[in-house]
């Protein structure tokens, strides 16, 4: 399989932090969702994939080259959507394309337009005049007019309403039709993952917990509910993480076959959802 982003033992050490040798690996054709509570290590990932921080150690692949020694190259193919705002607040949309433009190759005025018409964006409006939703819709626009084909995304959906989320949802859906292009999306907001997401790698304490695909991850976890008298010997070690109360327990496992053999009728099992497995494996037992 063609690999359009490669991350192989990558580590990044502060005085009060350590991004641990990590690793995972993104197809062509699919979106991955890079998930993590505040902390975990996302930002200085993706920090560390567009070389905005230097590594300690470890290599970085995206297109197949190196992100360092072919710099240049690599980025004229990435397009880059952040959570904050980095264009000039006084210029209107037109002015700051025209901006932007001469810096890549493959600039497109044609697509431009038609991503500009498509996403409904008034160009004569200056951007500070512009909603949140719209500068990541702007931010986009200018992403695939220069033939981006991996679009690295950082919190796109924070603070925008449910109707801006499920817009740019759509939007991204309609992007990886294309099977060249790839997306790498961070975000806390995990039930967009659900709706949108092949792949989900998950980043806790500077490590990563897992990275595989959605349906497996989603079919191995399970939250368990159920008395508490249930919870005698060793069986607590075979949670990831509980919660006890008066009412009985709830639990996380990722081994949902495992546990439907041991409690048979006895405890009610359902489907996790990524913030659950999110929640309970941060918090621990």
């Amino acid at each position: 399989m063609d690999n359009i982003l490669e991350v192989n033992n990558l580590t990044k050490k502060y005085k009060d932090f350590t991004l641990d040798n990590i690793s995972f690996k993104l197809e062509r054709g699919f979106i991955m969702g890079f998930i993590g509570p505040n902390g975990a290590g996302k930002s200085t990932t993706i920090k560390l994939i567009m070389n905005l921080i230097k590594k300690n150690s470890g290599e970085v692949k995206i297109f197949g080259l190196d992100n360092i020694t072919s710099e240049k190259e690599v980025k004229q193919k990435i397009g880059f959507v952040y959570d904050e705002n980095y264009f000039y607040e006084e210029l209107n949309l037109l002015e700051m394309k025209n901006i932007i433009a001469p810096f890549y190759k493959n600039w497109e005025n044609k697509l431009f337009d038609k991503y500009i018409k498509d996403f409904d964006l008034p160009v004569n409006k200056k951007i500070k005049e512009l909603s949140k939703g719209m500068k990541m819709k702007y931010s986009l626009a200018i992403a695939l007019s220069h033939g981006a084909e991996l679009i690295i995304m950082d919190e796109p959906t924070s603070g925008l309403d449910p109707i801006f989320r499920s817009e740019m949802l759509d939007i991204l859906y309609s992007i990886i039709q294309d099977e060249n292009k790839g997306i790498f999306f961070s975000t806390h907001i995990t039930t967009d993952l659900e709706k949108i997401a092949d792949y989900i790698t998950f980043l806790d304490k500077g490590k990563i917990v897992f990275s595989d695909m959605k349906d497996n991850i989603l079919e191995n976890y399970s939250i368990i509910k159920g008395d508490n008298l249930l919870l005698d010997g060793d069986i607590k070690k075979e949670f990831i993480g509980i919660r006890e109360g008066s009412y009985g327990f709830e639990a996380l496992t990722s081994n949902s076959k495992n546990m439907r053999k041991l409690f048979k009728n006895n405890a009610l099992i359902e489907r996790a959802t990524l913030e659950d497995i999110m929640v309970y494996t941060v918090r621990g037992l």
